[in-house]
């Protein structure tokens, strides 16, 4: 029997969600490309975020760092010589290499494996461009990469994947209030891209089991299709990165307090993985049932991160009057409804269906009626309901995020 995760993919490359990474020479393992719809989603879940954490806040600053440091940053993070996993006897670097500069003046250097590392060598430069006042915050969402030994379970765990991280950098004494504070915002965050929440699990992370910087981290954890593995953590890093690259490089990575005293401000990371949550909204939004008489694949997509927020189709696409009602009603829609469709391909059953499973909320249908009456039906993806609406009041009806 095909499991859920098989069922998953299967659907991610059909509709153009995901696709194996060089699929026509045979795929690269740890590898996968994001197709026309899969882009929409990761972007809708990317500037959700954006907005939540950053765009909301004044206390929060955001940037992009490059990909490729200086290899003396990630001697001081500790990453060269401690960023590891166990192969067989002899411990394996997962920290891509690469060589900047040519021939015998290369530089070595690598590809970063967090984002984190990008944010605290800037840490200086918006404290002086900006001047913040303890607490405040770093944002990024960018692109890092690990030499994993052994990819899997689809998006999960792979060898080039995105992150979207904040690091808070608060005093010594509140750490504690900003740690319970942010995992309150995680848990609002969970609830707005529409996770199940019966699925998310808060583990405290043992001693043992943390990173080398962390004081206290907390995994929130997802039952995917394969078991439960890790989707976000929330650590408090302490002092470690500012004062070990303080401490590297010679840069004054402290600021003034309260007290006009120098300090070193303590750090709190929320880190969210952008393909675990691509996997986890595919996951919690997969549904079958039967509609018709027949049986139904459909994403129970929340519409405020929905790659198609709505589909306009002509009941026949050989009735000229109502494809051209059905072409203006669309592009009246389009510029408030960016993610709009025009679908008159095949006939309506066929449209619908694969409208409910790329999960478009809402599906609006031109036929005679509206001809007669400037009406229209819409109908609801998850309950499979229509109603008549009238197309001037399309943009009112549409609670589409």
């Amino acid at each position: 029997m095909e499991s859920k995760l098989e069922k998953i993919v299967a659907l991610a490359k059909r509709r153009g969600f995901v696709y194996p990474g060089s699929d026509i020479y045979g795929g690269l393992a740890g590898t996968w490309d994001y197709g026309p719809l899969g882009v929409a989603l990761k972007n809708n879940i990317k500037n959700l975020w954006w907005r939540m954490f950053v765009d909301s806040r004044d206390d929060m600053y955001g940037m992009d760092a490059a990909i490729l440091m200086n290899p003396k940053a990630w001697e001081a993070s500790g990453h060269v010589a401690g960023f590891a996993d166990p192969l067989g006897e002899k411990m394996f670097n997962t920290m891509f290499r690469t060589n900047v500069g040519a021939g015998e003046e290369a530089q070595t250097t690598y590809l970063r494996p967090e984002t984190a590392g990008g944010i605290f060598v800037n840490f200086k430069n918006v404290v002086d461009s900006f001047h913040p006042k303890l607490p405040f915050g770093i944002a990024q969402i960018g692109k890092a990469f690990r030499n994993e030994i052994a990819p899997r379970d689809f998006l999960f765990r792979t060898r080039e994947f995105e992150q979207m991280e904040i690091e808070w950098f608060t005093r010594e004494s509140e750490w504690e209030k900003w740690f319970d504070f942010w995992r309150e915002r995680m848990r609002e965050w969970v609830v707005e891209i529409g996770l199940e929440k019966s699925h998310v699990h808060e583990t405290e992370v043992p001693e043992k089991d943390r990173a080398h910087y962390s004081r206290r981290t907390i995994d929130f954890d997802y039952d995917f299709p394969f078991g439960r593995g890790e989707l976000y953590g929330l650590a408090y890093r302490g002092d470690f990165d500012l004062s070990a690259h303080a401490k590297a490089s010679g840069a004054e990575l402290s600021v003034l307090d309260e007290t006009d005293e120098r300090v070193v401000p303590h750090v709190v990371e929320p880190s969210f993985g952008v393909d675990r949550t691509v996997l986890a909204v595919l996951d919690s939004a997969y549904a079958e049932d039967e509609m018709g008489g027949e049986k139904r694949i459909f994403l129970r997509l929340n519409p405020a991160i929905a790659p198609v927020k709505a589909a306009v189709f002509p009941l026949v696409s050989n009735k000229e009057p109502i494809v051209a009602k059905a072409r203006e009603i669309y592009s009246s829609l389009k510029p408030l409804v960016p993610s709009i469709q025009f679908d008159d391909i095949g006939n309506i059953g066929k449209r619908y269906r694969r409208q409910d499973e790329i999960g478009t909320p809402a599906c609006i249908t031109v036929d005679y009626q509206t001809l007669e009456d400037d009406t229209v039906t819409v109908r609801d993806r998850d309950s499979g309901k229509q109603e008549r609406v009238a197309a001037k009041e399309l943009d009112i009806h549409l609670t589409i995020g």
